[in-house]
């Protein structure tokens, strides 16, 4: 799956730009694209509204949900919202999913036009196109655990015969551990694979 194909959508349904997160973690998203206005997220940065911002607040909150920007009962203590409309930001809506579960993974994506609150089926479009890319970097459940040793050595900046070592086997089992690992992955190279574990939490 491309995702440039993906977010052709969001920025053709979202003509004054999208904020989108996707697989957030312990602290930061595997993906994270911001085509808002430079010029609102420069102000927004410089002033520290994440932590006031409604939408945001409503984002964090939420499971599996999708919501315009006009129904978040939430309070706007800096006027976030009547700023963001300065910035052409004038209609929005926020888009959630999660893995289910206490320990799911969430995604989501704040939408903005200027011109009309969005319709019914664009918040579904959003919504499905969202899910679609969660989806797409669930992290894989079939590596071994020798196979995850071998890269949490590859991580750590060991060479082949280093590993074999450590693991008291041969080279050619810690090349075979690798490759299975990388096909899993769908990784380039060894490398690769290693930061794709890390970033997926596996190691």
């Amino acid at each position: 799956m491309s995702f440039d194909v993906e977010t052709d959508v969001f920025n053709d349904l979202s003509p004054s730009g999208h904020f989108l997160a996707l697989r957030i973690g312990f602290a930061f998203p595997m993906f994270e694209q911001n085509v808002l206005p430079a010029e609102w997220v420069q102000r927004y940065s410089a002033k520290g509204y994440v932590l006031s911002d409604p939408v945001m607040n409503w984002l964090y909150a939420a499971d599996t949900d999708a919501t315009r920007w006009s129904e978040i009962a939430l309070p706007d203590p800096r006027g976030v919202m009547d700023e963001a409309a300065n910035f052409g930001l004038a209609f929005g809506v926020a888009v959630c999913c999660r893995d289910t579960g206490p320990q799911g993974q969430r995604s989501f994506g704040s939408f903005a036009r200027s011109d009309r609150e969005f319709a019914d089926p664009e918040i579904e479009a959003l919504m499905h196109n969202l899910q679609t890319l969660h989806d797409s970097l669930l992290p894989p459940t079939n590596l071994t655990k020798a196979e995850l040793e071998a890269l949490g050595m590859v991580k750590n900046g060991l060479l082949m015969k280093e590993i074999a070592d450590l693991l008291g086997v041969s080279e050619g089992a810690v090349k075979q551990r690798l490759k299975n690992a990388k096909s899993k992955l769908n990784a380039k190279t060894s490398t690769h694979a290693a930061t794709m574990a890390t970033t997926y939490g596996l190691i």
